[in-house]
């Protein structure tokens, strides 16, 4: 059974049942990029790390565009690659069910779920592909207000509502300079605080990737991580016999916050207050004032905070209470073995909740190559 069908839920669904496993497929294709991203942004991968990983390679982004006739090139647009999830869907994982799973509990030696049109189904195995929907992190000194004056990035689909007011965007990678532009171009007035000392830009040297074997050493086809990290760091069963402390600083290091180099000009009438971090928040009226480190304060319409993501599987509220608390975990991340399962046996996780234990590159969608050949070897065991 395959909770999520997103990027990871439906690459596994495709790898398996390639090699004969019966696989339940459950979930809205593509719903979280669908819905919780603005129209208007671009990926920040680039083409070949775009890919949604199936086993034959013949569901690329290359055969939709063949297939359908529709033409794009980098970067990606959104509806673009949603239009190409969808297509995926319909090839590799024609099965699937579209309802979402309510409740996961154990049941003997397997699982038993619930599911949004009041049946249940059982499965000796649970695979866990939701994404990051309940993942969101707002800090501290954000929290506790109305979505009408406080939001996270995810709560958008749209942010041509913010057209002539006044948004603070709060985060120096490449959800909060995407929201940033995307604001400017509906006409908001715009300001990003990052805490970083400056903006890091990705992309900007595309020269390196096309040394021939040079870049080959030097860089993995996940595209994750600067030279030299992004090849070890591509090898996510080998990442992950590295002591730890290497693991957690070559990771950290990998997915620091970055925007794509194409932005910068789009963003040149935008403000960027680096070095900034907001030290409290309150509502005054139909405002917000936001004061920041160095004393000043931004008294402004709304606040979109994009901060990313922090994994808990407590915050998995589709496992049962005793599911949960039953899962080893570190930080919150569960913590995972051969086939991505955890501790409770039968039970996988893929996608970020799995980067703590296989490396940073299960934060993004090239992940899906390693996963899905992971799941069959382990399986077939």
């Amino acid at each position: 059974m395959i909770v999520g069908a997103g990027p990871y839920g439906l690459s596994s669904a495709a790898y398996l049942r390639d090699k004969g496993f019966g696989v339940g497929s459950f979930g809205d294709p593509m719903s979280f990029w669908r819905d919780h991203m603005p129209a208007g942004m671009y990926l920040r991968s680039n083409w070949a790390a775009s890919h949604i990983s199936d086993p034959h390679r013949r569901l690329t982004l290359d055969h939709f565009q063949a297939d359908t006739g529709v033409q794009f090139k980098f970067p990606i647009p959104l509806e673009r690659f949603v239009e190409y999830g969808l297509w995926y869907q319909q090839r590799a994982v024609p099965e699937l069910t579209r309802c979402q799973v309510t409740a996961i509990e154990r049941n003997g030696a397997g699982f038993k779920a619930s599911l949004s049109t009041g049946q249940r189904v059982t499965a000796k195995r649970v695979i866990v592909a939701s994404g990051i929907a309940p993942f969101p992190w707002i800090p501290q000194e954000l929290q506790g207000h109305p979505k009408s004056h406080v939001t996270h990035s995810s709560d958008h689909a749209d942010l041509s509502r913010f057209s002539g007011r006044n948004v603070l965007v709060i985060g120096g990678g490449q959800s909060a300079l995407d929201a940033a532009r995307i604001l400017h171009l509906h006409g908001a007035h715009a300001e990003v605080v990052a805490k970083q000392e400056e903006i890091r830009w990705v992309g900007e040297n595309a020269w390196l990737h096309h040394l021939g074997l040079i870049s080959r050493c030097l860089y993995s086809d996940l595209d994750v991580g600067p030279a030299g990290i992004s090849r070890l760091v591509g090898f996510p069963n080998l990442f992950r016999r590295l002591p730890r402390r290497w693991q957690d600083a070559i990771g950290q290091r990998a997915i620091r916050p970055a925007g794509t180099g194409w932005q910068r000009p789009y963003l040149a009438k935008v403000k960027i207050t680096t070095s900034r971090q907001v030290t409290s928040s309150r509502i005054t009226g139909n405002q917000v004032a936001v004061t920041l480190s160095d004393g000043s304060v931004r008294v402004v319409d709304h606040v979109v905070v994009a901060t990313g993501y922090r994994v808990d599987i407590q915050r998995c509220d589709f496992l049962s209470p005793a599911l949960r608390q039953s899962i080893k975990t570190v930080r919150g991340y569960p913590v995972l073995g051969r086939g991505f399962e955890s501790s409770v046996p039968g039970l996988h996780f893929l996608g970020k909740p799995a980067a703590w234990s296989f490396g940073p590159v299960l934060n993004f969608i090239s992940g899906s190559h390693f996963a899905g050949a992971e799941l069959v070897r382990a399986l077939r065991r």
